[in-house]
């Protein structure tokens, strides 16, 4: 057959095979229930027992080196495939042992069956089955039944704590603390946590049903087969007895074995929710935390060793070794302490009051600082995780993409002047911005949805003075389940910070930063930064001055290139900085509408009545610091009042609060409404571009 362009229309065995490895899992699967039905031969049935074996340890082995329980989030499907791999073992194998008698020759039930009893006879059958009996009980009463009361509570507190915790993602993305991006991986985690344990509640069922059903099996295999022996095969009652109690034993030792290790492996994975490491790793961090608990151990063991009768042989060197330990321990504890003192020292050195040594020329300031007190050092102490650390590194990041302002490295000290819950935000050596947390306690704060209210400790919460309450760490839970939004220390604090570097990104941004960003492009547009910077055009103050009025209204200046070009058009015609300024808007234009539109690309915007605006225009006047629009006081008042009621309509909508008027006023507009309503986008005609509609949903005018 041919295809219409005449070649041959062959078609690819791949397209209806698929993935390899999906294949190879659809045939096993579809295997595992076949081996219900049809009788295995004896060296397969030893080949997969091994296989079984072998897959249950890896299982376990999985288990202990997930650092989160949802790493290995195949786990409950995995655990119904085990459990039929084995339960139709276990049904091949009693099928072998029930029609072949004296005669099986399965080696690994065999071989199992005599490494665990350890002796032949009536006194090894009954150790085997005593030990078989031992397992059963184990897993049923301790190591099943645990797990599955713990995967039924995981299960039930897991999705009443959903929506707060989607809450509280929602609101630190809408507070800035995390990207768009940052807020869908979490709530994609968020679901895959609830979906994991929701399954795991299922699943642990098959764990306790296999137990149950193997106990049936080998109940079954005995009983049946010492009446086959015995009434069929003729053969005398103690040789029956022995041949299929041996047997039996062996088989359900064999099989219950594997399940022995699911079933650890499925409780380790459900009672380490709260870890962020490998099992390996937490039992290394909390057991080496103090020495002194190792003191008390070798002390102990040395008493009971002078008892009588207590093997002091054996109690002796295990005091020793405890000994060694902790006095390792605590060596490694004390250099540990010896160095952060160091760094701490280094970071904020002090000297003493009559200490007059030499002092450079300049003695710089850091862009910008966090100072904490004291009793906050845990938050960046390396050895209990530094998650603050991880979270300024990531806003630093994150205002590079949504700014364009790569913020210097932020200095994190310690200042014994502030007190043991303060934190201070500096900015060149200027107090910006501080507040108190409680360790060990989350500040909650109520979205407007809140069922029932919680008791706390009211507070208002730092960044917005938003009302609040801390509550300890065992009501946590409790207050997301009742819909607060839950805001855990390190998390405040990074909000924090992202507010501070949105306000004041135009005073972090100096003249060398700006050198460096000119460096940078000149590798790539070298014509452009030449032509932008050369001495007929702009000097970098006033470059500086142009990229500040950028980011003092929140426009990003990360489009470098657009910002030289409408630069490099317009310097030759003035210098004025404020022209410039809106020159470059106009030509981020598209950035600044598409910021503030709606899905539909439309702009929700407020007009001025044309009196209002003209009036706006005619109050323009020349000072030092650039022109400002000085309005009669009365006039001022009334404006601010006239343009303060239509802003709240607006945002009752869930709109931005935008005017757009001509580019002669938008300013002047912006400068006579800064101190009241910082938060106000005002856009010029000349910036709203062709495929963004505009609608009106009020006009301003002054109330007379």
């Amino acid at each position: 057959m041919t295809n219409g362009v005449g070649g041959n229309n062959t078609v690819n065995p791949s397209s209806f095979i698929g993935d390899p490895r999906d294949l190879f899992i659809a045939i096993g699967v579809v295997v595992l229930v076949l081996m219900l039905i049809i009788p295995l031969p004896t060296v397969l049935l030893d080949t997969f027992m091994a296989l079984n074996l072998v897959f249950s340890l890896l299982i376990l082995l999985i288990v202990l080196y997930s650092k989160k329980a949802t790493d290995f989030n195949v786990f409950p499907t995995v655990l119904l495939i085990v459990t039929v791999f084995g339960l139709g073992l276990n049904i091949s194998s009693t099928r072998l042992i029930l029609t072949q008698g004296a005669h099986f020759n399965g080696r690994m039930i065999r071989a199992f069956s005599s490494f665990v009893v350890g002796s032949s006879g009536t006194d090894g059958l009954v150790v085997g089955f005593i030990i078989f009996i031992a397992i059963i009980a184990v897993q049923v009463v301790v190591i099943t039944k645990g797990s599955t009361r713990i995967c039924e509570v995981a299960a039930r507190f897991a999705l009443d704590a959903l929506p707060g915790k989607q809450m509280a993602i929602d609101g630190l993305y809408s507070s800035g603390a995390i990207t768009e991006e940052e807020s869908r991986i979490r709530k994609q985690e968020l679901q895959k946590e609830v979906d994991f344990y929701g399954a795991m509640d299922g699943s642990s069922k098959f764990v306790s049903g296999n137990v149950k059903v193997g106990i049936f099996i080998t109940a079954i295999n005995i009983l049946g087969g010492i009446i086959i022996g015995a009434v069929f095969h003729k053969e005398p009652l103690s040789a029956a007895i022995g041949t299929y109690i041996a047997f039996s034993v062996g088989d359900g030792l064999l099989s219950q074995f594997p399940a022995l290790l699911v079933s650890t492996a499925t409780g380790i994975a459900v009672t380490r929710s709260a870890s962020n490491g490998t099992f390996g790793e937490d039992i290394s961090s909390q057991f080496t935390r103090d020495a002194r608990i190792y003191w008390i151990g070798a002390f102990v063991l040395l008493g009971f060793a002078l008892l009588p009768g207590f093997p002091w042989y054996v109690l002796i060197p295990l005091a020793v070794f405890l000994g060694f330990f902790a006095v390792s321990l605590g060596q490694t504890q004390q250099r540990k302490a010896n160095f952060n003192a160091m760094m701490a020292k280094t970071a904020a050195p002090q000297k003493p009051p009559g200490d007059m040594g030499e002092l450079s020329p300049v003695v710089p300031l850091d862009t910008l600082s966090l100072e904490l007190g004291y009793g906050l050092i845990p938050l960046v102490d390396k050895d209990k995780g530094a998650e603050l650390l991880e979270r300024v590194q990531g806003i630093r990041k994150q205002s590079g993409l949504e700014l364009g302002l790569v913020i210097p490295k932020i200095r994190i000290i310690d200042n014994m002047l502030l007190e043991p819950a303060e934190y201070c935000f500096k900015i060149r050596g200027v107090d910006t911005g501080r507040g108190k947390i409680r360790m060990g306690y989350y500040l909650c704060m109520n979205p407007g949805n809140v069922r029932e209210e919680i008791a706390g400790e009211k507070t208002r919460e730092p960044v917005f003075g938003l009302p609040a309450i801390w509550v300890s760490a065992d009501k946590r839970d409790e207050a997301e389940r009742a819909g607060y939004t839950v805001v855990d220390p390190p998390s405040m604090i990074a909000t924090h910070l992202t507010e501070i570097i949105r306000r004041h990104a135009a005073e972090i941004l100096g003249r060398q930063e700006i050198q460096a960003i000119l460096d940078t492009l000149r590798k790539e547009y070298p014509a452009l930064v030449e032509e932008a910077q050369s001495q007929k055009a702009l000097s970098l103050g006033e470059i500086q001055k142009v990229l500040q009025g950028l980011l003092k209204e929140q426009v990003s200046i990360r489009n470098m290139v657009s910002i030289l070009e409408a630069l490099a058009d317009f310097a030759p015609i003035t210098r004025d900085t404020r022209f410039l300024t809106e020159k470059v808007r106009q030509a981020l234009a598209r950035q600044i509408c598409h910021r503030y539109a709606d899905e539909r690309l439309v702009l929700h915007v407020l007009t001025l009545d044309p009196a209002l605006e003209q009036k706006i225009i005619d109050s323009r006047v020349e000072t030092s610091s650039g022109v400002i629009a000085a309005l009669d006081p009365a006039v001022q008042n009334t404006w601010i009042k006239a343009l303060t009621r239509s802003v709240a309509a607006v945002q009752e909508h869930g709109w931005y609060p935008i005017i757009v008027c001509s580019e002669s006023a938008r300013y002047l507009v912006k400068s006579s409404t800064d101190r009241d309503l910082p938060e106000l986008v005002v856009l010029s005609v000349p910036e709203i571009v062709s495929d963004i509609t505009l609608e009106s949903v009020g006009v301003i005018r002054l109330d007379h």
